[in-house]
């Protein structure tokens, strides 16, 4: 496995780990259609959360947040209503959240941004 995609599963088990010591409870990891892959699904109070990950070790390319950009925010809503369609949860709340972390030197940073990509 290449360093970056090290990078990026180091960050899911990261966030996943954080997610479920908040209160969450962790539906599915890495759900996959033609359209694309969403990397966390998780409950919490009745609602379905959707959560992209973004894992960056350095600021050379911006921050972990700054690159979910209008284009992937879309392609969010669109795999979010695909799971929801498929799953036959079409009537379920749900919301998509977005869990930066940050690696480096020192402990990871999680920045956790939630119903960060409205619809």
């Amino acid at each position: 496995m290449d360093k970056r995609k090290q990078t990026g599963r180091r960050g899911e088990e990261l966030a996943a780990a954080y997610l479920v010591k908040k209160g969450y409870k962790i539906v599915a990891q890495n759900w996959h259609c033609q359209a694309g892959e969403l990397d966390i699904i998780a409950s919490r109070g009745g609602e379905l959360v959707f959560v992209e990950v973004r894992t960056r070790t350095g600021r050379r390319f911006g921050t972990p947040e700054e690159s979910v950009t209008p284009a992937k925010q879309a392609r969010l809503i669109a795999l979010a209503e695909t799971y929801l369609y498929e799953s036959g949860l079409v009537e379920t709340d749900w919301r998509i959240d977005v869990v930066a972390v940050r690696l480096g030197s020192g402990p990871p940073q999680i920045n956790h941004l939630e119903n960060a990509v409205g619809w």
